[in-house]
């Protein structure tokens, strides 16, 4: 019986932790020495949580990648 409970425990725990998604809601302001702008960027503590993509936001100053959903606003964009 001890077994069986603790084992309920566990598999509660892992379905929560299944449906985490990393940078979701994040919304990063970058400048021109940032392009070409791609996600994840560097430095960021999970940049290795998808494949690195590149995002055109030179147009727009706008961009949101399709993996992780990361925001990214083009600041400065006077000039360099």
């Amino acid at each position: 019986m001890g077994t069986t409970r603790g084992t309920r425990s566990e598999s509660k725990t892992k379905t929560k932790t299944k449906t985490l998604q990393p940078n979701a809601q994040n919304r990063y302001e970058i400048t021109r020495a940032d392009l070409p702008l791609h996600c994840p960027m560097e430095g960021m503590s999970l940049w290795n949580s998808h494949p690195r993509v590149f995002l055109p936001i030179e147009e727009t100053g706008q961009a949101k990648c399709p993996y992780c959903g990361a925001q990214y606003i083009l600041g400065g964009r006077g000039g360099m």
